[in-house]
């Protein structure tokens, strides 16, 4: 007890200020362009990083003849500082708009198939019930999401834990899985085949998600698996729009869950090919942070998003945590 009580005095001693130049510390990588930053001179912005490591008892930054580099102790400490001080400014907009009469607002990250149908339902459900609620929905790959998600920048992530970094500080409430067809205008020289083989797909342009994305490296290891060279015309964009008017304009292929292209195979300007891919995505899910208190308007969000999921997926997985 007595050592808990010890380390929350030791916390409870660093400021935001101190906080503040620890983020302009790493940004800069220089005790004196950081001084800069934080508007201090930089014998000020020395003591108060001095200050720091005497409250923690560590060595928070190696100096050296170039600047200053974050030690292991230091990127925890950045880590958690980004949050505190992100979670500090969405409180404090968060108190503005209850004083104007609002109900504060929420933040979400979606990956893109649910965030075709899933998030938009959800979103739209809150706000015919609680308009001055303020949403804000942004879409990527589940990695920079969950990595916003653990710096404060977002309270709800639709995706996946792609990897054990974090992964103890977060809650996970598996909704469904997202099998990937391939995609093409309804014209397609390969839409009227009756049957197709990887080795069809190759000679044409493809629409790839970002190398660093775990989707590509397993189209990579499809067309791997089946003795091919990966494509090698390609585009490479994730964003949805780009995509759509991409394939309808030209002879282009993509990979992507069929729901989330839906509208346009309803009105027979895209087609699903007519071959087993072979990729397959792992579950995708509600991901929050375990220690977070949600503000009543996320709160509000997330009963829908796990309404909408019921109608949309009839067979929820059970929840369990990473």
């Amino acid at each position: 007890m007595v050592q808990a009580s010890t380390s929350w005095f030791n916390a409870s001693r660093l400021k935001t200020r101190h906080l503040l130049l620890l983020l302009h510390l790493y940004e800069q990588r220089s005790v004196l362009r950081a001084a800069e930053a934080a508007s201090m001179t930089q014998p000020a912005a020395s003591k108060l990083l001095a200050e720091m490591e005497s409250v923690l008892g560590v060595t928070l930054f190696e100096r050296h003849a170039r600047g200053v580099e974050p030690t292991w102790y230091g990127q925890v400490l950045i880590r958690r500082a980004r949050s505190a001080l992100s979670e500090i400014g969405r409180a404090h907009d968060e108190i503005a708009a209850l004083r104007s009469g609002q109900m504060g607002q929420a933040a979400i990250g979606t990956v893109v198939n649910p965030g075709t149908n899933l998030v938009p339902q959800a979103v739209a459900m809150v706000k015919r019930d609680f308009p001055d609620i303020m949403i804000r929905v942004e879409m990527d790959y589940s990695r920079p999401l969950v990595a916003k998600l653990l710096d404060g920048q977002l309270d709800i992530v639709i995706g996946r834990i792609m990897g054990p970094e974090g992964a103890g500080e977060l809650d996970f409430e598996p909704l469904a899985d997202e099998p990937h067809s391939v995609i093409a205008r309804a014209g397609h020289p390969l839409a009227g085949r009756t049957r197709l083989q990887h080795a069809d797909l190759i000679d044409y342009g493809w629409i790839l998600p970002p190398a660093e994305s775990v989707l590509r490296a397993r189209l990579d290891s499809v067309f791997l698996e089946h003795g091919l060279q990966r494509p090698h015309n390609i585009i490479e964009t994730s964003a949805l729009p780009v995509i759509t008017n991409l394939l309808r304009s030209g002879d282009l292929l993509t990979a992507l869950p069929i729901d989330s292209v839906a509208p346009y195979v309803q009105a027979g300007q895209l087609v699903a090919l007519p071959i087993e891919l072979g990729v397959r995505m792992e579950f995708f899910g509600i991901v929050r942070r375990r220690d977070q208190l949600l503000s009543p308007g996320a709160e509000r969000v997330l009963e829908a998003l796990r309404s909408t999921a019921r109608r949309l997926y009839a067979e929820m997985p059970p929840r369990h945590a990473p």
